[in-house]
């Protein structure tokens, strides 16, 4: 499935919005149920909730000597400060998906591919607004299918998530996927 040598996504946002979580079920997703390399990586400060916070995923069929993100081919910005410290590291072409309830100001090349998903109110709206970023993981695997299926990301999410939420992360996940199919049908 992987068809390029180096792929790498980078989540940020602030803490409390799961960025880490969606990092660690994705690397999870390629490496044990999609059998592809992968290295999963966080930074975050020292206040558990508000401060900012990143994770990334660097995909490859060869070892992966570097586990950084060095140019993204794909940036998730779920706050306006992920997006401004972020989004020159995006590559040419590259996948900017965003929360256009937390990002207003969106200045990016004109070679960037730019989704905007309400992740936030999607949550709010249907599974509750914890699931946030189950529901951006969802947007993600339906923009990036082509590199991991939706059924290893399911399984990531059956491995990692606390059972008793395992219900709302499975249909945060698949009103994720909804509105970015139902999205690229009205293109």
């Amino acid at each position: 499935m992987l068809e390029t040598e180096r792929f790498e996504i980078r989540i940020a946002g602030f803490g409390g919005q799961g960025v880490v979580t969606i990092g660690r079920i994705l690397g999870a997703a390629f490496s044990v149920f999609a059998g592809i390399n992968s290295v999963n990586t966080q930074s975050y400060g020292p206040e558990s909730r508000g401060g900012a916070c990143r994770s990334e995923v660097v995909v490859s069929k060869a070892d992966i000597n570097y586990p950084y993100v060095r140019r993204a081919d794909v940036l998730i910005a779920l706050s306006q400060v992920a997006l401004d410290t972020y989004r020159h590291d995006l590559k040419k072409g590259g996948l900017l998906m965003i929360d256009p309830d937390s990002v207003q100001n969106v200045a990016v090349a004109d070679d960037v591919r730019l989704v905007p998903i309400p992740v936030s109110a999607l949550a709010h709206d249907s599974v509750g607004i914890k699931y946030q970023n189950v529901v951006a993981l969802g947007a993600l695997q339906a923009l990036i299918s082509d590199y991991i299926e939706a059924e290893a990301v399911v399984k990531a999410i059956e491995a990692i998530v606390p059972p008793n939420t395992l219900a709302g992360n499975r249909a945060a996940f698949e009103k994720g996927q909804t509105f970015v199919r139902e999205l690229m049908s009205n293109a």
